[in-house]
């Protein structure tokens, strides 16, 4: 039996404090790494492949700047067949100030997430 969406959960793995920021808005799965540990790329590995492997969880929160440690697991995700997917979200590593262009950003995204631009 396939879950519902609104069953699904939300996972995130990050810094101590991207972790703690989510887990006031209500995410209770989250794997925090120290950014003094020395291998990041592997625990990075070791929660993806927890969170990808666990049926309860529809949504994984990843920083951009840690997404080449698994681009090779979320890839294999992606391309599996009969497989539950999993929308995984890259957010930025840090607070900017500086103001967003939300027009390329979402053209951007466009083209990541189905592969060519839509012009409106």
């Amino acid at each position: 039996m396939m879950k519902k969406l609104q069953d699904m959960e939300m996972a995130i793995i990050g810094t101590e404090d991207q972790t703690s920021i989510m887990r006031l808005a209500g995410v209770r799965k989250y794997h925090r790494i120290s950014e003094e540990e020395s291998d990041i790329r592997e625990e990075a590995r070791k929660a993806m492949e927890l969170y990808l492997k666990d049926p309860t969880v529809g949504i994984i929160m990843i920083p951009e700047n840690w997404i080449e440690y698994v681009a090779d697991m979320i890839e294999r995700m992606r391309k599996a067949k009969g497989v539950q997917k999993k929308a995984i979200i890259e957010f930025p590593p840090d607070l900017k100030t500086e103001p967003l262009d939300v027009k390329a950003f979402y053209r951007n995204y466009t083209k990541k997430l189905i592969g060519f631009n839509v012009e409106i």
